[in-house]
C-alpha cells in the first residue's frame, strides 16, 4: 500500500489507534505502530500521529495520564493531530510543551530497527 501511495506526488501515513486495533488486535497494536513508524521513516514518508492525542484535555480541560504519554510519543512523527474542543488552546500549549521536552530524550531516528517479522505471523 505504501509503495503505491509513494507513486503520488504527495503522500503520508496516519497512525490512528482505533483503526489499527480493529485491523491487528489490541495485543499487537503497539508493535504494529512501531513498525509503521520504522517503515515510513525508511521510505521518507511523513507520519501523522492521530491517536486521540490530548482529547480529554481538549474537551474537558483535564488530560488523562495515558494521553500525556501518548502525546510524548507523537515526537516520533512529523505531525500530531488534535481533535477540537472548548479547551483546544490549552491542548495545543500542552502538546507544544510536551513535544519540546521530549526532543531532549527521544529522536525518531534512534530506534533499534530490528528485523520486521511479517512472514512469521502470517501477514504476508
Amino acid at each position: 500500500m505504501l509503495l503505491t501511495a509513494m507513486q503520488a506526488r504527495f503522500c503520508g501515513v496516519m497512525i490512528a489507534r482505533g483503526d489499527l486495533a480493529i485491523e491487528c488486535g489490541f495485543e499487537r497494536m503497539a508493535e504494529v505502530q512501531e513498525e509503521i513508524l520504522w517503515i515510513s521513516e525508511a521510505a521518507h514518508v511523513p507520519v501523522i500521529w492521530a491517536t486521540q492525542v490530548l482529547e480529554n484535555l481538549a474537551k474537558t480541560g483535564l488530560p488523562s495520564r495515558a494521553e500525556i504519554s501518548d502525546a510524548a510519543m507523537g515526537n516520533r512523527a512529523e505531525c500530531v493531530m488534535l481533535n477540537k474542543g472548548p479547551h483546544i488552546t490549552a491542548a495545543v500549549r500542552s502538546l507544544d510543551n510536551i513535544l519540546h521536552r521530549m526532543e531532549a530524550h527521544q529522536t525518531k531516528k534512534k530506534a533499534l530497527l530490528r528485523k520486521l517479522s511479517f512472514e512469521d505471523r502470517g501477514l504476508v
